[in-house]
């Protein structure tokens, strides 16, 4: 589902160019759920932003589905995006300008495979079944979180990317939205990469694997 070989990345700044990742590889088979822990600045969500390609990596190859990145202009990356990719995020990145319903079923309409039992099903299974007329602003960080989870999960896409997704919730909400939504990939049939400072939240995956310094750790 998911191959990184040697990919390396770096940013130009005013002291020169500095090096973010330095030949990372990983893989992710179909089904799998995968952590990739580390510290502040280890280079995790860069890692995360390559996969989605939001950024081209400097050197290596990426491949997602059996397409490699390199081969794609920016619509072939928006496109990857849209079809075989859901996106996670700590700041939810909600539309304020639609209810929950509409918010839960975009993604999917985008990708033109809007399924109304679907997504009614990820409504309930998320509580969200009562807020569904409800706007981003009504709802609590939680609730706005599943909301985010369950916009990812409606298009059934085969990988889902997830940055730090409980890291504005407390505790007891964290377990609660994680557990959720390792219940929901495992029924879409997904692959998920989760980026965490936790190691108790890595816990509940299937792998591991901790970056430091922009180099995973054997």
């Amino acid at each position: 589902m998911l191959n990184l070989t040697e990919v390396r990345k770096s940013y130009p700044t005013a002291e020169g160019r500095v090096e973010v990742l330095g030949g990372v590889s990983l893989s992710l088979v179909a089904g799998e759920s995968l952590a990739l822990t580390g510290e502040s600045g280890s280079g995790k969500s860069t890692v995360l932003h390559l996969i989605a390609g939001l950024d081209a990596v400097d050197g290596g190859e990426i491949v997602v589905a059996g397409q490699a990145l390199s081969g794609l202009g920016d619509a072939g990356r928006a496109a990857l995006r849209r079809d075989r990719i859901g996106l996670v995020f700590q700041q939810f990145n909600l539309i304020p300008s639609l209810d929950v319903a509409a918010n839960l079923s975009f993604q999917a309409r985008l990708a033109g495979r809007h399924d109304r039992d679907w997504t009614a099903q990820l409504a309930e299974a998320l509580g969200l079944a009562p807020l569904l007329a409800r706007y981003p602003e009504q709802l609590s960080g939680g609730q706005q979180q599943r909301v985010a989870i369950g916009r990812a999960l409606a298009p059934r896409p085969a990988l889902i990317l997830a940055d730090e997704p409980t890291g504005n919730l407390d505790e007891g909400s964290s377990d609660a939205v994680m557990a959720l939504m390792l219940a929901l990939v495992t029924k879409a049939g997904a692959s998920l990469l989760m980026v965490t400072h936790s190691e108790r939240l890595a816990a509940r995956l299937d792998r591991r694997l901790q970056l430091r310094s922009g180099r995973i750790q054997p």
